[in-house]
């Protein structure tokens, strides 16, 4: 079993759950390892090898009803330089989501991004994948199937 930082939330079996919300989400796999977010219902892993970061959220709060793209925006603040390469609403988990890859620098060094946002049952998800440009493909390729498996239950 695995537990997440954030007060009384787990993730055991692909399952992760707390007091607002359960949903099932696959791990990444190999060169993947946990990263602990402290007072946050993140779940969150970085391979070392590839120099990047797979991060999901979940905030529930009515007042959240906020449309996707500022959502997305929210989640780029601190980069600078943005690029969009690509945006996008797809069919996600009976919803929509908005995808975006990104070109950004944080710092000053060059990050590539996909960002995936939806809203389900008054909850907001969301899900980065952050990698250089060099790693980026690779990184993608676990992403996408994680983003994937995800079901709110």
């Amino acid at each position: 079993m695995i537990t997440a930082c954030g007060a009384g939330s787990t993730y055991t079996g692909g399952v992760y759950a707390d007091a607002e919300v359960r949903f099932h989400l696959d791990e990444p796999g190999n060169g993947w390892h946990r990263v602990d977010v402290e007072d946050a219902n993140d779940l969150a892993w970085f391979h070392d090898g590839l120099d990047s970061i797979i991060q999901v959220n979940a905030s529930c709060n009515p007042r959240l009803d906020i449309p996707l793209a500022a959502l997305t925006n929210h989640l780029m603040i601190g980069f600078t330089d943005r690029e969009v390469v690509e945006e996008q609403i797809q069919p996600f988990d009976g919803r929509e989501a908005l995808r975006t890859h990104v070109r950004a620098r944080l710092d000053g060094v060059v990050r590539e991004m996909t960002l995936v946002v939806t809203k389900k049952d008054q909850c907001v998800y969301d899900f980065a994948l952050v990698a250089p440009p060099r790693s980026y493909a690779q990184a993608s390729a676990t992403f996408d199937p994680i983003v994937t498996s995800f079901a709110t239950r």
